[in-house]
């Protein structure tokens, strides 16, 4: 990448991406495997997250979506989602961990997790995508367990037993139902 593309968005990098042809969403994607960890009270303090991450990935596992809420106490939660299918080695590499560099309060592990993805090229143009994205979840009483965003994408993790409510939830508002050309639908990783 050259020194004028870096930091340009995807829109202009790729403006044919941005034509009158191009949906504003295109598809929801859909992923039903994954598992989200928690570890409490870690200390809040800069390293923690890297030194958490780095023993992560020299165990192999895949890490997807993230978030750190801090406290005034000093200390912060780290939730993580992750495959399902490695939750096991996951939680053996934490417990090895736990109350030494971190001094976590404890981990906990919800496999009862789906993420639902709402991706469109043409999302970063247009405003009250986002709204209409959380509100097609309210609007079902579907909470929202965690969020990630790009330029061109939006993920809700969400309790697995609404997943398909959600999915429905955000076909319908933003139009994009089975008999519509656009309508996308990926069942996997979502990543």
């Amino acid at each position: 990448m050259t020194n004028t593309e870096a930091g340009k968005s995807m829109g202009e990098l790729f403006p044919d991406l941005n034509g009158p042809e191009s949906p504003v969403v295109s598809g929801v994607a859909h992923d039903s495997t994954e598992a989200q960890v928690t570890l409490r009270a870690v200390p809040d303090r800069p390293g923690v997250a890297a030194e958490l991450f780095t023993v992560l990935a020299e165990g192999g596992i895949n890490i997807d979506m993230i978030v750190q809420a801090g406290a005034e106490t000093g200390t912060a939660d780290i939730s993580f989602t992750m495959p399902e299918s490695q939750t096991k080695a996951v939680t053996e590499i934490l417990e090895r961990r736990e109350n030494k560099e971190w001094n976590s309060a404890g981990i906990d592990v919800n496999p009862d997790v789906g993420k639902v993805t709402l991706v469109g090229v043409g999302m970063k143009n247009h405003s009250g995508i986002t709204a209409t994205y959380f509100r097609a979840l309210s609007d079902e009483n579907i909470n929202v367990l965690m969020i990630s965003t790009s330029e061109i994408r939006i993920s809700a993790l969400v309790p697995l037993r609404e997943l398909d409510n959600a999915v429905r939830a955000i076909h319908t508002a933003f139009k994009l139902d089975a008999d519509q050309v656009e309508a996308v639908v990926y069942g996997g990783t979502g990543r």
